[in-house]
């Protein structure tokens, strides 16, 4: 399988990832609730994990090759600004007050695609460029998406009472995923470089710590269980740690 091939691929299942959501039909509320909390400061874990120890150190070994350390540090503090700012932007413009279940499942299409567009381009040119760190970024995005998925899946269904409507919509989301790497193939692929991925890695970096600092985290500690929500973070931490070594 050539690396083009496997990129797509790789950038398929971290999209797809979304439709293991709808599997949360088949819990109660109450087992939904926990599989929900568990699976968002899990993902938590996962994505500081690979943004302070995969992301932020590898936009600094290429910015190395141009800059010393200070003015490196210094670009990468201010890209990691950008990511933040611009998913608190994103997420401020798609926020709703809302109550109707249908309304929110949408909603959280919306907001599911415009997060799954960059990542597919991310997870695509990453993967081209470092395998080993495109599979870790991939894994990081499939497992936070599976939690997104039911965030659709859940709400359209009981606000429909329609299965198909429900599974086509969380389908639509995953696949935003794939439309982003054909994004970044057909137009982005022949324009990068060294300074590109750099720039791209940090932001993806302050991308993923403001969803797992302040949206991932807050959602998941709803739940009253405090001491399971640490493990379930921390066991995160340590799938990414073993992965490192395995990858």
């Amino acid at each position: 399988m050539d690396n083009l091939v496997l990129s797509f691929f790789i950038t398929g299942i971290a999209g797809f990832s979304t439709l293991l959501g709808i599997f949360a039909i088949l819990f109660g509320k109450k087992g939904r609730e926990k599989l929900i909390s568990y699976s968002l400061v899990f993902s938590a874990g996962i994505m500081i994990f690979i943004s302070l120890f995969d992301l932020i150190p590898t936009s600094l070994n290429y910015l190395m090759n141009f800059y010393n350390i200070i003015p490196a540090l210094i670009i990468i503090f201010i890209f990691i600004f950008f990511g933040v700012i611009f998913t608190h932007f994103i997420n401020h413009f798609l926020d709703s007050d809302n109550n109707n279940l249908y309304k929110v499942g949408i909603i959280s299409m919306i907001a599911l695609i415009v997060h799954n567009i960059p990542e597919g381009i991310i997870t695509f040119l990453t993967t081209t460029k470092d395998l080993h760190l495109g599979i870790s970024l991939a894994i990081s995005i499939a497992l936070h998406n599976i939690p997104e998925g039911i965030s659709i899946f859940i709400p359209i269904y009981y606000g429909s009472k329609n299965k198909k409507k429900a599974f086509f919509y969380t389908f639509i989301a995953g696949f935003s995923e794939v439309l982003g790497a054909f994004i970044a193939w057909l137009f982005l692929s022949r324009f990068v470089n060294d300074y590109f991925f750099s720039f791209m890695f940090a932001t993806t970096a302050g991308i993923m710590l403001y969803i797992a600092i302040y949206e991932l985290l807050p959602e998941g500690l709803k739940f009253k269980n405090k001491r399971m929500l640490f493990f379930w973070f921390m066991v995160g931490m340590l799938v990414m740690l073993v992965s490192e070594f395995i990858l």
